[in-house]
């Protein structure tokens, strides 16, 4: 149960919730994660980061990653026949670390690269070209063979035309709205948010399952127990279909932390992959406190594949060292031991490769973390 807290968006929830009654959860999510002026990431106060952020996010482990993206990103180039413009769309591209650390690397094919970061939340849109040198939003899909790139965009959603080139979404789906669903005996409801009057608190409230509700519930987790809770992660399907729709040629990466089936979640208490933090920590429930709080949602890879089949799913530091993760700690080692003695920055960034490798390819962790790819040829 929350009980209300002196936050804009409790408020508005609840008057919400008296005009139209018990709402879903995903109506929650969204309010609490995107409202421009009180979410947590649409007003910009939630972020990713090691000394002020609320969680640590690959890009944020350090240069690293972005470094063998850019690996991959050269290889995905060549097997399209290394067009120009080669377009890259950073999607959920929150303040831009990634695209930083993207583009120091120099991968092969800046002079085609057109890098689009998009971003929904104003607040962390304004603050893309603090590190990077953007371009009119007219520039990112280019001029064919103009040659000019890397050229760096910064737009609130995805380009509105069709392109050749790459969606990159690393850990963007497990924030996107779902909707939960419970299994009553051999039935399936739906929890939506509705109120405790005389507790003057949100409370969910399980009503019958609408058809789509029902029909994608015994699809992705028949047999579920009685009194068992599942996400429907319908929004990300069709965040997927719509990702792919936009690719005339090239491959849709989502990177997040997640499941193969639906069923996994079932067998678990909804504490565990229905989560929340603030400042690194968890943050407890859900309906508390809106705005001030990360909500997340383990990613159902049954779900995503409902959209179009993957051609590829493997763990994170399988698709790390697929591209040569190996390769750059080598020669950061190598960076270390030629200028030690110099003690600068250069010997400094080359021996941080080995701790950040350290952290991306942990099982445990982020290494654990789910790739999941899809092609379009």
């Amino acid at each position: 149960m929350s009980r209300p807290a002196d936050l804009p968006l409790h408020q508005h929830l609840i008057d919400r919730i008296h005009r139209h009654g018990p709402l879903p959860f995903s109506a929650v999510m969204e309010t609490a994660l995107y409202d421009t002026e009180h979410g947590f990431f649409g007003s910009g106060q939630g972020s990713a980061g090691r000394r002020r952020g609320d969680f640590i996010t690959s890009p944020e482990v350090g240069p690293l990653f972005g470094a063998v993206l850019g690996r991959a990103l050269d290889s995905w180039w060549d097997e399209l026949g290394r067009p120009d413009p080669f377009v890259v769309v950073d999607a959920g591209a929150g303040v831009g670390t990634l695209a930083v650390s993207v583009l120091a690397a120099t991968p092969r094919c800046a002079p085609a690269l057109h890098y689009v970061l998009v971003e929904r939340s104003p607040a962390l849109r304004e603050r893309h070209g603090d590190h990077l040198p953007l371009a009119p939003p007219a520039s990112s899909l280019g001029v064919p063979g103009a040659g000019d790139g890397p050229v760096v965009v910064s737009l609130a959603e995805m380009p509105a035309t069709s392109f050749t080139g790459v969606v990159v979404a690393n850990e963007l789906l497990d924030n996107v709205p779902v909707d939960l669903l419970v299994r009553t005996g051999d039935a399936w409801g739906e929890m939506r948010v509705g109120m405790d009057e005389a507790e003057e608190a949100m409370v969910g409230h399980v009503v019958p399952a609408s058809d789509p509700a029902r029909v994608a519930a015994d699809r992705f987790a028949p047999g579920a127990p009685d009194g068992a809770t599942i996400p429907w992660q319908h929004r990300a399907g069709e965040w997927v279909r719509d990702a792919l729709d936009r690719i005339d040629a090239g491959r849709l990466v989502v990177i997040d932390y997640g499941v193969d089936r639906t069923t996994e979640l079932a067998d678990r208490p909804m504490g565990e992959w229905l989560r929340t933090y603030r400042g690194h920590d968890r943050a407890g429930d859900p309906l508390a406190d809106l705005g001030t709080a990360d909500i997340t949602v383990e990613v159902c890879i049954d779900q995503l594949a409902a959209a179009g089949q993957p051609v590829s799913v493997r763990y994170q530091h399988e698709f790390l060292g697929a591209h040569g993760i190996d390769v750059l700690v080598a020669e950061g080692q190598r960076i270390w031991q030629e200028r030690a003695h110099l003690g600068d920055l250069t010997a400094i960034r080359g021996r941080s490769r080995v701790a950040e490798a350290e952290a991306l390819l942990d099982r445990s962790g982020l290494g654990g973390f789910r790739v999941v790819e899809w092609t379009r040829v």
